[in-house]
């Protein structure tokens, strides 16, 4: 291949600056021609160069700047460089620092200098001092981008594109690029550019005239003549879907400059471009390291994607029609069957579900916070569909973090305490519910989770934030998200002969910060499951729901119409006011008559007012009016219906001496000898409304089966 001219190169990048235009209704819009107007003004300083355009010019350039890119980046700053005074139409009043440093060493030189006297080297100003824009590439269309374990030695200085989870985010930095060093006997300048991540500062003064008298001068390095970029480092990780059999996740590390900074936060998925590069360490790093040398990607361009789909994350507003779809009669029962439609039935769950994903409204009054997100509870018989819906919600929302309960610790919900491996100070790395914020956090297996664990739940649930004090760290993150778990009941089924409150067996602290718990009973019955049969079978045949009255609405329209509901703030008026005051009342009053419901307190209250609001919002309307308050009470009372279908028929009333066993049997400690104190069992049973006679009766009866024996003193029942 014979030597590329790099001068010729340089005249191309310029002519395709100049010249490149889009026809725009007949007229000629120079695309890069007014980008370079607004760069010589200092109203923008990034300068971004799609490749599919310069391929409509000149493919082969395409493929040489793909190949050399760290090389094609200079020629097109040059370029720009050199261009930039013919597109300067008016002067910049605002100057900085810089502008006005460079001014003052132009007038000292034009008073001290002689003029025919040519400059040395090092003492001009390097062209990396004096720019004030950088050059960013756009990879063609055409180039599919790779998967992080792709990325191998044949991709080294080309432009690559990968994709990937932002794992880790450190803050931004300011870099040199340009040191300034001033000599001690001259009072000479001089510039040294930096490339790489170190650098060793020049000590002996180069100008002619130390050299000359050999007056040996010191530099000193002047941070005020430096030049300074904002620096950052991302670490990204594949996708799980992406991972082969039996491996762990690979992570990259992403450096980003300038532009590009603060542009990804943890938890979002991106797609990178940039110049895959080694990176050589010297000094203590290198011998630490041996021969071998790290890599990195120094980013061109970071844009955010849709989690499931390949595309960019849709930020355009819905359009007339988009809304006129969604807005036709009975619209609440179409955004719902459209969330998970491959699952059959649980009407009401996905209902509860889009009003979770929409969420209620903050209310900030002084010095307190009402949170705005609801939280649910799906807790029923294991293959009703828990998970699926869980992880289908996950797909759905646009931020979202998905655990176990016993895959999770306490610390990896909340956040962690790390060393930093950059810098090597402590640092908290935030868990799933940190990462989650302004998004759903969806934990499964709520049940098995570890009561230690689940305490750090309590705070995020309520206050929405998390308190730390580890490791000489005292901080209060974030954590405002919504709370979506799934666990199975105490006995791993239903058991309609305990009440509520034992089934569930989570603490009453944690229930009442449920919105929603809700309880599905799986019971046989002919004509349900005939239909659920024939939906799974058609489902597994298809791979799509059965056909039904209307076409569900697809993931991304219903993402962008859950973002457009939550820009509204609905209020509620007073009119309703006493309505919703009295409902509650009546909550409370059922609660105290009836023992087979669930803790009900205030939070049952603002659990009303969360989900009426809630609803206005995908109504789109301003003020929140009867109906939604009613809607809200309705699946409040839904969401125990499964339990009392047929309470009714089938409580049979157990004889007395059964319940004296089961109390007996309860008082029983686990470990050591299994005995219990006749007296205090005779107490017991006394204090649940039974007669002496009843126990006597209850206690020969067990004896004779052999279930437990009595000592000759009559002071303690011993179980076999």
């Amino acid at each position: 291949m014979p030597p590329k001219d790099y001068v010729a190169e340089k005249e191309k990048c310029k002519k395709f600056l100049q010249e490149f235009y889009k026809d725009d209704l007949g007229k000629k819009h120079f695309k890069y021609g007014s980008q370079l107007v607004h760069i010589a003004h200092r109203e923008k300083v990034a300068l971004h160069i799609d490749l599919d355009d310069v391929a409509e010019e000149d493919p082969e350039l395409v493929d040489s700047i793909c190949e050399n890119t760290r090389r094609y980046m200079t020629i097109f700053a040059d370029a720009v460089h050199e261009l930039l005074p013919d597109y300067k139409e008016k002067e910049v009043v605002n100057k900085d620092a810089l502008d006005i440093y460079i001014e003052h060493r132009l007038m000292m030189e034009q008073r001290t200098r002689d003029p025919n006297e040519t400059r040395d080297f090092h003492n001009q100003y390097p062209s990396e001092l004096m720019r004030r824009f950088e050059v960013y590439f756009k990879t063609p269309s055409s180039v599919k981008p790779k998967v992080i374990r792709d990325v191998k030695a044949d991709a080294i200085g080309k432009l690559v594109n990968v994709r990937g989870i932002v794992t880790r985010v450190t803050e931004v930095k300011p870099m040199m690029v340009v040191a300034t060093y001033t000599c001690d006997q001259c009072g000479a300048e001089t510039y040294q550019p930096i490339q790489s991540p170190t650098f060793t500062p020049l000590i002996m003064c180069p100008s002619r005239e130390c050299q000359t008298n050999k007056s040996g001068g010191r530099l000193y390095l002047q941070t005020r003549g430096s030049k300074f970029i904002k620096f950052q480092e991302l670490k990204i990780q594949e996708h799980s879907d992406q991972v082969p059999v039996g491996n762990i996740p690979r992570s990259m590390t992403v450096f980003v400059r300038g532009e590009n900074t603060r542009l990804a936060q943890p938890g979002d998925h991106v797609s990178v471009t940039g110049i895959f590069l080694p990176l050589l360490k010297t000094g203590f790093r290198q011998v630490v390291q041996g021969l071998l040398s790290e890599t990195y990607l120094d980013a061109h361009r970071i844009v955010k994607m849709n989690k499931t789909e390949d595309d960019e994350l849709g930020t355009e507003e819905m359009t007339e029609d988009e809304l006129r779809v969604i807005a036709e009669e009975d619209f609440y029962e179409k955004l719902a069957a459209s969330i998970a439609p491959e699952i059959y039935g649980h009407e009401d769950i996905k209902k509860a579900l889009l009003l979770l994903l929409v969420g209620g409204v903050d209310h900030s009054p002084k010095g307190m916070k009402i949170r705005g997100n609801i939280n649910i509870c799906l807790m029923g018989d294991p293959g009703v569909a828990k998970s699926q819906l869980l992880s289908y919600i996950d797909r759905l929302a646009p931020r979202s973090q998905y655990t176990t309960g016993r895959g999770s610790s306490g610390v990896g919900l909340t956040a962690a305490v790390m060393k930093d491996p950059v810098t090597g100070e402590m640092t908290l790395e935030g868990g799933a519910l940190v990462l989650a914020d302004q998004g759903i956090c969806c934990i499964d297996e709520f049940d098995k989770m570890m009561d230690a664990d689940r305490t750090a739940i309590h705070e995020v649930m309520e206050q929405q934030t998390i308190s730390i004090a580890k490791a000489g760290i005292m901080t209060t993150l974030n954590a405002r998200c919504s709370i979506l778990a799934a666990a199975n009941p105490a006995y791993g089924r239903y058991n309609p002969k305990k009440t509520v409150e034992q089934n569930i067996q989570l603490p009453a602290a944690l229930l009442s910060r449920f919105d929603l718990l809700w309880l599905i009973q799986d019971k046989p019955d002919r004509d349900n499951d005939l239909r659920l049969a024939q939906h799974i079978t058609y489902v597994h045949q298809h791979n799509k729901q059965p056909p039904t009255q209307f076409e569900p609405l697809d993931m991304k329209l219903m993402r962008r119409y859950i973002s457009l509901c939550q820009k509204k703030q609905p209020a509620i008026p007073e009119s309703l006011a006493d309505y919703i005051t009295a409902a509650y009342v009546e909550m409370r009053k059922e609660a105290r008559t009836n023992k087979d419901t669930t803790f009900t307190s205030a939070r049952t209250l603002l659990s009303v007012l969360r989900l009426s609001t809630a609803l206005a919002r995908l109504r789109l309307v301003d003020i929140v009016e009867k109906e939604d308050v009613n809607e809200a009470m309705r699946l409040m009372e839904m969401s125990k219906d499964s339990l009392l279908g047929d309470k009714g028929q089938t409580a049979r009333t157990q004889r007395p001496s059964d319940v004296i066993f089961a109390t007996i049997r309860e008082m029983v400690p686990d470990k050591g000898v299994r005995s219990v104190k006749y007296s205090e069992a005779e107490q017991r049973c006394i204090s649940k409304g039974f007669t002496p006679a009843q126990f006597e009766e209850a206690l020969e009866e067990y004896e004779e089966l052999n279930v437990w024996l009595l000592n000759q003193a009559r002071t303690r029942i011993t179980f076999i």
